[in-house]
């Protein structure tokens, strides 16, 4: 880690003994620079991908001006090319911060959330609220393409090693959709497990499977962002395949309320919103 990294990571109270605040503080926000894990890998200002990072949140409350609870469920969509990632878990402290606050209405919820999320992260954050009873939204789907977890290799790392990936010898060029739940990767700075699902679908280079699913292994003990994750892995593949087209979409299972579902594509696409049994 840079010494850059150091000091704006130092300044998180991620990781540090939290208060729960119940009344509306949009400053618990707290926002991380995405160039601190994009230099690390390379990334310049010039971006190899587009995409989005969609949130949902479980567990929204507020207060009516006569003091009645409300719930909701939301969805939260961060474009790839806002200056910031919002920090997930002073997003989870600012949702909890509502939850003693009164609104005039569900209007007025939305345009406070949005504005608060757009200043996090430095850029237009969609936000979408759901009626409880809303079913098409969040019904658990499975992901597209071959499951690649049946594979019957030998592990033998545990921490990020970009090397264990590997064209097929066949030298064949693919268009293939492939997907794993085994990804698993650690919380920055708490350590903390952060549990995926992963989608890929590429046209290039074909890619071994069995070192594909290797080198996803490998994040077990690796400690970065999700958003940070996502964009590794997309790199990665990137420079080995040489590919006409890759998207690289995780669903990470939720936390403290909220799920996040960073999506990285080479060029724009419509992919659908893949909510699955583990979320």
């Amino acid at each position: 880690m840079t010494k850059i990294q150091t000091e704006v990571l130092a300044g998180l109270t991620l990781g540090q003994a939290t208060a729960y605040i119940d009344h509306y503080s949009p400053e618990l926000l707290q926002a991380v620079p995405r160039t601190l894990g994009r230099q690390a890998i390379g990334l310049g200002a010039e971006l190899p991908f587009v995409g989005q990072d969609t949130w949902h949140g479980y567990e929204l409350s507020w207060l009516t001006p006569k003091g009645k609870p409300m719930v909701a469920l939301a969805t939260f969509v961060v474009p790839f090319d806002t200056p910031n990632l919002i920090e997930s878990k002073s997003f989870k402290l600012y949702l909890n911060s509502l939850n003693q606050t009164k609104f005039a209405d569900i209007s007025q919820l939305y345009r406070t959330m949005k504005t608060d999320l757009s200043a996090c992260a430095g850029g237009p954050v969609q936000v979408t609220l759901h009626n409880v009873n809303e079913l098409t939204a969040f019904q658990p789907t499975w992901l597209p393409g071959r499951c690649i977890d049946d594979l019957d290799i030998e592990v033998e790392h545990y921490d990020y090693k970009p090397e264990l990936l590997q064209l097929n010898p066949s030298g064949a060029v693919v268009d293939e959709k492939l997907h794993s739940h085994l990804l698993k990767s650690n919380c920055l700075i708490t350590s903390q497990p952060d549990w995926a699902s992963v989608y890929i679908h590429y046209k290039g280079k074909a890619v071994d499977h069995a070192s594909l699913l290797k080198y996803l292994i490998s994040f077990r003990s690796h400690n970065e962002f999700h958003e940070q994750c996502v964009e590794r892995i997309y790199l990665d593949l990137w420079k080995l395949c040489e590919p006409e087209f890759l998207v690289v979409y995780a669903r990470y299972t939720r936390r403290g309320g909220l799920d996040i579902n960073p999506l990285r594509s080479s060029e724009p696409c419509d992919q659908p919103n893949l909510r699955l049994t583990r979320q």
